[in-house]
């Protein structure tokens, strides 16, 4: 099965179509250009590169969130727009599962977090299990504090480096990733940095992941973003 897949939840945006999870191509930018003006010509560009139709894409996958609120409704809305035009399904995945797929480090503790700003990360923990990723526990805003506090009870860290050799190693994935190993590594809590190439949030992912998920009609698809937008809180706050 052929899948388009978007993906614009934060800095870089990217594009891909994969065949029965086989990447067949990909564009990456990471320049910080307006994701309305890249991401539909990315995947135009893509499309005539590889000499695929549009006709011939049976599912369209995007990141529906979290992440910039900008970022993740300009890539669902290209998501609906197309597969609403194309007449085909849309698949919408949490961009930290797509992470989290696109790692696989058999045994490790992944730890997708995407900077939310205020001393927070958007997260969730997965781990694979033989060929089987699991969820740990649900997306969330969480506070590095409270993060490493979490971390540290599954580690069981101590302060024994002979105890901590034999914890399941820790992956951090995302944009995120400077801030958190900066804050744990000052806790004393073991992790690593996922190699640069798998770090950043990619288009592969999402379409790894949406092989997992269940197509839904482009009518019913809707951003997840975790927490109220800046401006929701203010207007709450000034009731």
């Amino acid at each position: 099965m052929l899948i388009l897949a978007l993906e614009s939840s934060a800095k870089p945006a990217s594009v891909a179509i994969c065949s029965d999870g086989e990447l067949l191509g990909q564009y990456f930018q990471n320049n910080g250009l307006t994701h309305s003006r890249t991401l539909l010509a990315m995947a135009e560009s893509l499309l005539g590169n590889l000499d695929i139709s549009t006709a011939d894409i049976r599912l369209v996958a995007v990141s529906r969130g979290p992440g910039s609120f900008t970022g993740v409704r300009i890539g669902v809305s290209a998501a609906k727009g197309l597969a609403w035009g194309l007449d085909k399904p849309v698949c919408g995945v949490s961009t930290l599962e797509a992470m989290a797929y696109q790692t696989p480090e058999p045994g490790a503790l992944l730890c997708p977090v995407m900077d939310a700003r205020r001393n927070q990360v958007y997260n969730a923990l997965f781990q694979w299990q033989g060929k089987t990723l699991t969820r740990l526990c649900e997306g969330r805003a969480i506070s590095l504090e409270s993060l490493a506090a979490e971390l540290r009870d599954r580690q069981g860290t101590t302060n024994s480096p002979a105890t901590n050799a034999h914890a399941s190693p820790t992956y951090l994935i995302g944009d995120g990733t400077g801030i958190t190993h900066s804050y744990l590594t000052a806790a004393g809590i073991p992790c690593n940095k996922a190699p640069n190439l798998m770090r950043w949030q990619t288009a592969y992912g999402v379409a790894l992941a949406a092989n997992h998920s269940k197509p839904i009609p482009a009518t019913d698809l809707e951003p997840s973003y975790l927490r109220p937008s800046q401006a929701e809180r203010e207007r709450t706050t000034n009731k």
